[in-house]
């Protein structure tokens, strides 16, 4: 199989001016002079990064200004062991009191949904609540490790408690309101919640969905929960009485003492957040996250990778269960003011370039998927919105390819800086990413991200260059999670991350390190197909087809057939479009010249929608287990579990019922 063809020549190209005034040359610059080297260039500081890495996160913590204890201890104690590092040992710190540094009237966060803004709150507003807060958390008997789970959206209630709950050293665990009752219950019954906060509703796509009668039902199935706190945003309406009787989350608040609250230092490792896996291979794996790891590479994340400076306003389109919410978060923590946004992305279309317009955003991290929506809308926000303040998009979550790169440059914002991070709720964070001092090629991440030491491996363990592979981290990190919840031992985060290669962490993605130095991300290892013993990541295909504008989306997947297996092509199709025999044509030539011919499917079939997590991905897993008669393993954890039954009818089907068309 052969390599991604190397892009000719850079879709962006930063200026001397915007170089000389970034977080990363200041950085770099200071951290040579400290250590006696000559640091020039971004490759050189990631190399310095891993050979003194100790060094280089001493410098993060200064150069991020975190609060709290640097105690005497080395930054980094590996104690000969990827999985045993131990991260600032000495260190003591309050995460929410590193993200609410800023004091005063400028405004810390702006909340907006699909009718336009709704809340902004102060710098001085945001301690105060937030203040009130722990101190209601306090009241309720919640103590530094206890959990506090919440069913709630991206709203200013889900960031406040949140802060509360670092405030008093407790542990935050969010879940979504477009996630099924069972797949809350899934992940809160493991980690034993003692405190819930529920909301009544999120707001998508023009409509009230309403969440009470989940929300009860999850809090009926907990058995540790003593004290349920409800969040009304339309009101009481036709409540049931049990919903009425919780306690309201403005009364809660208004009872407590508003004065500045006395943050008290926890250990580095504290426990700060469970997050969860998707639940494919059995019940959601429950993730820590600790308080000090966190914080560090958000802010390397921040302040050097995307150049977020004092004052600048961060948006990224998120759900409340992404792990960019979490990301997004401690963007306060560089005295950034953020966005949040509660609603479909898309509703109205131009809802996105609005609130960059109106907030001045300087930082705006959407998905993929978003960007080509526009595109085969025909938007161009250049010419209708003003982003004279936006200096750089953070397209993750999915593959970012040429094409979509292109259009933002030729459609967006000519002058953007273009990032495509890759990373994962694994660490809460990103393996590879942007930064504002090198050239961008379209379809390529620019770089590993700093401090991590990534790689390609072939099924030997060896690295490889010029072609796919398994990608890798051989070396700690400090938003390595401190563990699985319930997994005492070890064993279910071993088998996770450490399975393959006992010390190298591998993150199940299928990817490319280009001849620019960049990443290319195929898709997910256990989702790669298989042509003549040929592995293929699904992003190569789908790259092909984002011209073909007919395709709104697609999911391609190993389809057992006879006694092999057959590549097979799932299509949801514009409104009006047909999948008639000119269109399979044109679909199969496009990733016949643009990949190979044995990326071209077998068989095309068209369904009316595709299975799609909470943050808007598409589960190759669900279409699989779909189409051959098994069960769904996260068809509870599905945004749109509906589909599925479309997908179910290609067990055994007959071809007058699937429409499908073959090679």
């Amino acid at each position: 199989m052969t390599g991604t063809p190397a892009s000719p020549r850079p879709s962006w190209v930063p200026t001397p001016e915007r170089i000389a005034a970034a977080n990363l040359t200041s950085f770099m610059r200071g951290l040579g002079q400290r250590h006696g080297v000559q640091l020039d260039d971004y490759d050189q500081l990631h190399r310095f990064s891993l050979e003194r890495m100790a060094d280089f996160w001493d410098g993060v913590w200064e150069f991020g200004g975190v609060i709290g204890e640097r105690g005497t201890g080395p930054a980094l104690v590996e104690n000969g062991s990827m999985r045993q590092a131990r991260w600032f040992p000495g260190a003591r710190l309050n995460f929410a009191q590193n993200l609410l540094r800023r004091s005063g009237a400028e405004t810390a966060v702006s909340a907006w949904n699909e009718s336009g803004p709704v809340l902004r709150l102060s710098c001085d507003e945001l301690r105060t609540q937030s203040a009130r807060m722990a101190r209601a958390l306090q009241r309720m008997g919640v103590k530094a490790g206890d959990r506090v789970g919440a069913y709630v959206p991206n709203i200013p209630q889900a960031l406040i408690g949140m802060l509360a709950c670092a405030s008093i050293g407790a542990v935050w665990s969010i879940c979504s309101t477009d996630l099924a009752a069972e797949a809350v219950i899934d992940r809160f019954s493991q980690i034993d919640p003692v405190v819930l906060l529920l909301a009544d509703g999120t707001r998508h796509n023009g409509r009230w969905h309403d969440a009470r009668a989940k929300g009860l039902r999850i809090a009926a199935a907990l058995d540790g929960v003593r004290h349920v706190v409800r969040i009304d945003q339309v009101g009481e309406g036709d409540a049931s009485p049990q919903w009425a009787q919780l306690a309201p989350w403005d009364a809660l608040l208004a009872r407590e003492d508003a004065s500045p609250f006395p943050f008290e230092h926890f250990d580095f490792a504290q426990p700060l957040y469970i997050v969860y896996t998707s639940g494919t291979t059995g019940r959601p794996k429950c993730i820590v996250h600790g308080a000090g790891g966190t914080l560090l590479k958000h802010l390397a994340d921040h302040l050097l990778q995307f150049d977020v400076r004092r004052g600048d306003v961060i948006f990224r389109v998120t759900g409340s269960g992404w792990m960019l919410w979490n990301s997004l978060m401690s963007g306060l923590a560089c005295e950034a003011q953020i966005v949040l946004y509660e609603g479909s992305p898309l509703h109205p279309p131009t809802v996105v370039p609005d609130i960059v317009a109106s907030e001045r955003v300087t930082l705006l991290g959407l998905a993929p998927p978003i960007i080509e929506h526009w595109a085969r809308a025909g938007l161009v926000p250049m010419d209708s919105h003003d982003l004279r303040a936006l200096r750089c998009i953070a397209a993750g979550g999915a593959r970012l390819n040429a094409q979509t790169a292109n259009y933002v440059h030729d459609r967006v914002k000519a002058d953007v800086h273009l990032a495509s991070p890759s990373g994962g709720t694994d660490i809460i964070s990103f393996f590879v990413a942007g930064h504002p001092t090198a050239a961008c090629y379209a379809g390529q991440i620019q770089a590993p991200a700093l401090g991590m030491a990534m790689d390609v491996f072939d099924d030997e363990g060896r690295p490889v260059r010029g072609r796919p592979g398994e990608l890798v981290c051989t070396r700690p990190f400090p938003s390595m999670p401190l563990g699985f919840w319930g997994d005492a031992d070890g064993v279910r985060m071993t088998g996770a991350y450490f399975d393959v290669w006992p010390e190298v962490w591998r993150q199940g993605d299928w990817a490319e390190i280009t001849p620019q130095g960049g990443f290319v991300i195929h898709g997910r290892s256990d989702a790669t197909l298989k042509s003549n013993g040929v592995r293929i990541g699904t992003a190569e295909i789908y790259a092909r087809l984002a011209p073909i504008h007919e395709v709104v989306a697609c999911a391609a997947v190993d389809q057992r057939h006879g006694s092999g297996s057959r590549i097979a092509l799932f299509v949801v199709l514009a409104s009006g479009a047909v999948l008639d025999g000119a269109l399979a044509s044109r679909i199969r030539e496009a990733i016949a010249q643009g990949a190979s011919r044995r990326h071209v499917p077998e068989v095309i079939h068209a369904v009316p929608d595709l299975p799609r997590t909470s943050n808007g991905k598409c589960s190759e897993a669900a279409v699989r287990s779909a189409i051959h008669g098994e069960p769904v393993r996260n068809e509870a954890s599905l945004a749109n579990p509906q589909a599925l039954a479309a997908l179910r009818r290609f067990h055994s089907p007959s071809p007058s019922e699937t429409g499908e068309l073959h090679a």
